[in-house]
């Protein structure tokens, strides 16, 4: 049979995923009446630093934009300053809208729209940094020596303006054209430390192919959906460092008050994994002939792999049970168990996506008033528990979400091409008790396979089911007699 055609789209109905979570459609009335008139509650006492050249760095056509920054590179090192929209001064907290996004929770991001957190006309208008725009922020400066390492950092109330909004895809093409905005010209080098940094502290860091969802582009008037692998450009990863550098620094602020008395806080945690985990991974390794050397932590050896690889892309999926049990974690009078965040490799706190996720607004005022002196609000500390609980509850949805959405499209796209042979990469093998696991380049999908092809190994497989209504997909191994001693390819 001939190798499977170029598949491209199918209409998809995320309709009935919103409605089996029971995602809200609309945002209640009241609440958007009180973000439509919603006034920076610390107007009168911000710092004026409309003066610093911030941008922002975003998905292409995001309009909620929480983060803009500058870095700038000093003799000593790098000096950054990172403006975060302000929520916590623009949400009243005994508020209706407040009331809505504790019962959220976060926002959730469909292929088709998105059910936000917060309503549009504050997410993505007043409290967005969009460019131009004086907007209420809390102001992070973070001082670093020549390695890139915090040496000193606080965060205040200021007003800020971005001068420009930017999105991966532009930063990365003029990163290689040697003309990024004056702003970032320092970014390649201070995320390049950043990430060698994290790798020297135990950070483990995943280079998994990313499926999404997205319109096709040649039906501009259907509902038509494809899936794809996600770019993920040098430009994210260099972004992402200035993120989990504020987060790490948010944490050690809230983890320096030891008093039990006085001490509050948020953490993301992420327990260390079990030591058979890891034992696992290096069995897996040597059967892979992967060379593994005595005491490399296994983020530094991820690291070094060519992503491509068929090895690659079976320990990238086997280290993904190293990463669990990531949880929100209230710091109070009784010392939590877990403080660390073993992904990370450091404490660590939500800060920086305050207009998508409740706990950076509880956490980011927490942090202002150790750095002003000032007691912690009340509301924050009545609200903390519930503010966790809401996190918890929500990362669950979230995660649940994204896998019924592309198991879904998979499914739906894959309908037409029952008994077709695709090629994939054999990820996990199968056992008494489970069916292998593969992956598909194109279209890109994940799968259960039966049969017993051999771990890390290109194969070529059949596909056997796609059922929309039960949004499965399913493969068999060998695809044909020609197949069935698996050779390499």
């Amino acid at each position: 049979m001939e190798l499977h055609p170029r598949i491209v789209s199918a209409p998809v109905n995320f309709g009935v995923v919103r409605s089996e979570f029971g995602l809200a459609s609309e945002y209640p009335s009241e609440a958007v009446s009180e973000a439509r008139d919603a006034a920076d509650a610390f107007a009168g006492v911000r710092a004026d630093r409309t003066d610093i050249p911030f941008v922002t760095i975003d998905p292409p056509g995001a309009l909620d934009l929480d983060q803009a920054l500058h870095l700038e590179r000093t003799p000593a090192g790098f000096l950054l300053h990172y403006a975060i929209a302000d929520v916590g001064a623009v949400v009243a907290p005994d508020g209706a809208l407040a009331r809505e996004s504790l019962a959220r929770g976060q926002s959730f991001y469909l292929p088709d729209c998105t059910v936000p957190l917060h309503p549009p006309v504050l997410s993505e208008g007043s409290a967005s940094l969009l460019p131009g725009a004086v907007r209420p922020a809390a102001l992070w400066t973070i001082v670093c020596d020549d390695k890139a390492e915090p040496r000193r950092f606080s965060v205040q109330r200021a007003l800020v303006r971005s001068r420009a909004r930017l999105d991966y895809p532009g930063v990365q093409a003029d990163a290689e054209a040697g003309r990024l905005h004056p702003s970032i010209a320092a970014l390649p080098e201070f995320g390049r430390l950043r990430i060698e940094a994290g790798l020297a502290r135990g950070a483990i860091e995943l280079r998994l192919p990313a499926q999404s969802v997205i319109p096709d582009g040649r039906d501009h008037d259907t509902e038509h959906w494809q899936l794809a692998v996600e770019p993920r450009t040098a430009a994210d990863d260099w972004n992402e460092q200035v993120s989990l550098l504020t987060g790490i620094c948010a944490a050690r602020i809230m983890l320096a008050d030891t008093d039990s008395d006085t001490r509050i806080g948020l953490l993301r945690t992420m327990p260390a994994p079990p030591a058979s985990a890891i034992a696992s991974m290096h069995r897996t390794a040597a059967a892979l002939g992967v060379r593994w050397p005595a005491g490399m932590p296994v983020g530094r050896m991820l690291a070094g792999l060519d992503p491509n690889t068929p090895a690659a892309l079976v320990l990238n999926s086997e280290a993904t049970s190293l990463l669990r049990g990531a949880s929100y974690t209230v710091l109070d009078s009784q010392a939590p168990d877990v403080l660390q965040h073993s992904g990370i490799g450091a404490p660590y706190a939500h800060v920086t996506a305050p207009l998508r996720r409740l706990a950076d607004r509880y956490a980011t005022e927490i942090c202002l008033a150790r750095c002003a002196g000032t007691p912690v609000p009340q509301w924050v500390r009545d609200g903390l528990g519930a503010a966790a609980d809401a996190m918890r509850r929500s990362d669950a949805v979230g995660g649940k979400l994204e896998r019924a959405c592309i198991d879904l499209t998979e499914s739906t796209v894959l309908a037409p091409r029952l008994g077709d042979i695709f090629e994939a990469v054999v990820i996990r093998e199968g056992n008494g008790n489970r069916s292998a696991e593969i992956f598909v380049a194109d279209p890109p999908v994940g799968a259960k396979c039966t049969g017993s092809p051999p771990e890390g190994r290109r194969v070529r497989v059949r596909l056997d089911i796609a059922d929309p209504d039960k949004r499965v997909v399913g493969f068999s191994f060998p695809a044909d007699s020609r197949d069935a001693s698996a050779q390499d390819r």
